[in-house]
């Protein structure tokens, strides 16, 4: 219809009914999310290929679908919802995604889930609890070894590693195995501080 020939009637009518039209597609395009969010609640998120694993996490075997190329790293934080480990430069470079295989500290994101099958797997979220802390994770509490936090539960993990492993004495020799561990704020002097402080009490 030209524009000249347009009513204040005809204006209205056309207004209403493309509002009509506007309001519909969102609630339709809700009932379709709907639908699709019953789906995968039902039958799981459809992931090309994953494979299914068993992983002894923390002293629990978690029952796990993974696609074979995840790393231990991204197993533990998006799919067992351990987000504890943290995802630092994913390089094997900085530390900060730390976790002990066996009792070895070891970097996961260069690790992949399924090599660990079977293998006896420990996280921060393992290692104490709020109510019943670690011995290292109370020292680094009273020795303020942290700031920003991002790369303590890495910094502990080796730690706590570190006990048993061979080191000498000194400052220079902590710092030494735990040089794979990088602290951007810099809170190095503190961290060997509380390292130390739980050397002397075992």
């Amino acid at each position: 219809m030209p524009s000249s020939n347009w009513t204040r009637r005809d204006f209205l009518e056309t207004s209403l009914k493309t509002g009509a039209v506007v309001a519909a597609v969102p609630a339709a395009l809700q009932s379709q999310d709907s639908i699709v969010t019953e789906a995968l609640a039902t039958t799981g998120p459809n992931i090309a290929g994953a494979v299914p694993i068993t992983l002894r996490i923390n002293g629990k075997e978690r029952q796990l679908r993974v696609d074979p190329r995840t790393t231990l790293l991204d197993c533990l934080r998006e799919t067992a919802a351990l987000t504890g480990t943290k995802k630092g430069c994913d390089h094997g470079q900085c530390g900060a995604c730390t976790v002990h295989v066996n009792g070895r500290r070891v970097n996961s994101c260069l690790s992949l889930a399924l090599m660990q099958e079977g293998a006896e797997i420990t996280t921060i979220e393992g290692l104490g609890s709020p109510s019943a802390l670690h011995p290292m994770q109370a020292a680094f509490v009273a020795c303020d070894g942290y700031q920003c936090g991002y790369c303590t539960s890495g910094q502990i993990m080796s730690a706590v590693a570190l006990l048993k492993e061979q080191c000498g004495p000194d400052d220079a020799a902590v710092k030494e195995l735990m040089s794979g561990n990088i602290c951007r704020c810099g809170a190095y002097a503190n961290i060997v501080a509380a390292i130390q402080q739980v050397r002397k009490n075992i």
